[in-house]
């Protein structure tokens, strides 16, 4: 018969616990360590990437926008009356003089206003005329009237002298002499009077005069407006140019002051470009400037920057200084591009995807023999339509990669393949 051995039985429990102990531990172990491992970088293509090398020496400080060429003369011509639309004579895009009538406006109320001022004109002239020769008739009248009483005074003034010498010889009698002397004296007082009136009357006639002559050049400019508004039915360019907008239509009725027309000098082209106003901050009057018409470079310099911004942009206007491209008219879409500085020496790269200047982003910079790439944390400081100087974080001959790894932002390391 078989005898059980009790230390066979306890030995395997013992080698059992063991085991079972040492397999607990390793996979602790095990499990630690897989947890300190860092995940495996992600693989990026190259190809799919921009890469860039940092650089040192000269770069040029650029701002970049888009905007239109606009005339510098522009003569937007509004309605001076009321009026109804009968007929439109040139169609935009014609050349036209100051004298071009561009379209004919009809208001019969303008018309008859200007018959009937011309009318109280024409009244106010008989009026006037009228006036005139009576007022000369009457001023005649009373050179007359002075005129005899001065004539008797005089003969008075010698019937009193020859009586005074008649008297002293003693021919006459002294009341004689008396009597002829008032007379004189009478007269020679009615004389003056005449001819004090003769003055009043003359200067009462100039005053008449005038106040109908004021009525009548009121009347006058009256006729005149009225003139000028039925005139203003044929509405004329005013300036020499072409013709750009007209915005009307046969048969309807637009109000004094709407905008009939547009008359620009294609000639006279300049650049509105549209800055973003976190760029827009180192523009200043006089920089040089390029305006690319897609159809030619024309160069030019900034002659006024817009105090508000608009929408997240600045205009900016660019007087050309070169000849025009053919092509090249109002309203032309163009892009800008503003140089704002030349720095000497400096450290600089392609400017990445996103960062803005002035900040601290993170970039991809390649490892020895380009297997991959390790994120950086990169100072930035002044940039450029294309490049951006770099102040810590990278040195001559780095590669970073520039495009938007934003999809990557959970990793400090990618492979490239």
């Amino acid at each position: 018969m078989d005898i059980p051995r009790a230390e066979v039985a306890a030995g395997k429990r013992r080698r059992r616990i063991i085991y079972g102990s040492i397999g607990v531990v390793a996979i602790g172990l095990i499990t630690v360590g897989l947890s300190r491992l860092e995940p495996a970088a992600p693989t990026v293509e190259r190809a799919t990437v921009w890469i860039d090398t940092v650089k040192r020496g000269p770069m040029l400080r650029q701002v970049r926008g888009s905007g239109t060429l606009v005339p510098e003369e522009v003569r937007w011509i509004p309605a001076t009356t009321d009026g109804r639309v009968e007929q439109i004579l040139v169609k935009p895009g014609t050349a036209v003089t100051a004298d071009t009538v561009l379209l004919e406006l009809s208001n019969p109320e303008v018309e008859l206003s200007a018959l009937e001022a011309e009318s109280a004109v024409k009244a106010a002239e008989a009026e006037y005329t009228n006036l005139k020769v009576q007022l000369e008739s009457q001023v005649l009248n009373q050179q007359a009237q002075a005129a005899s009483v001065r004539s008797s005074y005089h003969q008075a003034k010698l019937q009193a002298e020859a009586n005074k010498e008649l008297a002293r010889d003693g021919l006459i009698a002294s009341l004689t002499l008396k009597l002829s002397e008032v007379t004189a004296d009478e007269l020679a007082g009615r004389s003056e009077i005449e001819e004090k009136r003769l003055a009043i009357s003359a200067d009462a006639s100039k005053a008449q005069l005038a106040v109908q002559a004021a009525r009548l050049d009121q009347l006058r400019g009256a006729w005149q407006l009225r003139r000028r508004q039925v005139d203003s039915l044929k509405v004329r360019s005013g300036s020499d140019g072409v013709l750009q907008q007209l915005p009307v239509e046969v048969g309807q009725r637009y109000t004094a002051g709407t905008i009939l027309a547009k008359v620009a000098q294609p000639g006279h082209l300049k650049a509105e470009v549209r800055i973003a106003e976190t760029q827009a901050r180192d523009i200043e009057l006089g920089q040089v400037a390029s305006i690319d018409t897609r159809n030619g470079v024309v160069p030019g310099r900034v002659v006024r920057i817009d105090p508000a911004s608009e929408n997240g942009t600045v205009k900016v206007d660019v007087a050309l200084e070169g000849p025009l491209p053919k092509g090249a008219r109002p309203d032309l879409s163009v892009d800008g591009t503003i140089e704002l500085e030349r720095l000497t020496d400096v450290l600089y790269v392609g400017r990445p995807a996103f960062g803005q200047e002035q900040s601290t982003v993170g970039l991809f910079k390649l490892e020895p023999g380009g297997s991959g790439a390790v994120r950086t944390q990169v100072k930035l400081g002044r940039s450029s339509v294309n490049t951006v100087e770099i102040l810590e974080g990278l040195n001559v001959g780095d590669q970073v990669v520039l495009s938007d790894m934003s999809a990557w932002n959970a990793f400090d390391r990618v492979r490239l393949n």
